[in-house]
């Protein structure tokens, strides 16, 4: 079992920055693969960013591309996701995910869930 706690979450102005975190407890492998996800009200949650828990590998969503970056600290269990010149379209809420089998954008595959912190961006 995982247990993943998000925090980080607030309302900043347009073009501000802020920065998200993840951290996990229970059985993480270094395999393991580290998403972000976000959800605006209306509409679908979608894939933002992910890492390997070895934090070798790294991808992003093409929206978020030259703006967020996601990054590990293994000795604190912790993912972070690293959010600059952010925009009013960037206001969901933000949840951080597992996935034990391998890279993925489709929120089916990921088993472990956080709660979820919120992002507004005021324009």
């Amino acid at each position: 079992q995982v247990q993943l706690v998000e925090s980080g979450g607030g309302l900043v102005q347009a073009g501000g920055s802020l920065r998200l975190s993840c951290t996990a407890s229970g059985r993480i492998s270094s395999s393991y693969i580290m998403g972000w996800f976000r959800q605006a009200p209306g509409k679908e949650r979608e894939f933002v960013a992910a890492i390997r828990w070895s934090g070798a590998i790294t991808f992003s969503a093409d929206s978020v591309k030259g703006r967020f970056t996601i990054s590990r600290d293994n000795a604190k269990s912790t993912v972070y996701l690293q959010m600059n010149s952010l925009k009013a379209e960037d206001t969901a809420f933000y949840y951080c995910a597992a996935d034990t089998h391998g890279f993925s954008r489709n929120q089916a595959d990921y088993e472990y869930w956080g709660q979820g912190t919120q992002v507004t961006v005021s324009s």
